[in-house]
């Protein structure tokens, strides 16, 4: 994935929700977080970010 980058920005209101998600997963998160001196919840907040930035439509539905 071109142009994703993990930035520290400002802290913005929000809500607790809960969800599922595989240790293995988790586990990458987690390591790439540590390395990146941020917390996991903000590195999951920045890629969800990125990919609803990036989605490409599907334009026959």
């Amino acid at each position: 994935m071109n142009g994703f980058k993990i930035t520290d920005e400002k802290k913005e209101y929000s809500v607790t929700r809960t969800l599922r998600i595989k240790k293995e997963l988790l586990n990458r998160l987690e390591e790439v977080a540590y390395k990146h001196d941020i917390s996991t919840n903000k590195l999951i907040i920045k890629c969800i970010e990125y990919v609803l930035d990036n989605l490409e439509e599907d334009t026959e539905k």
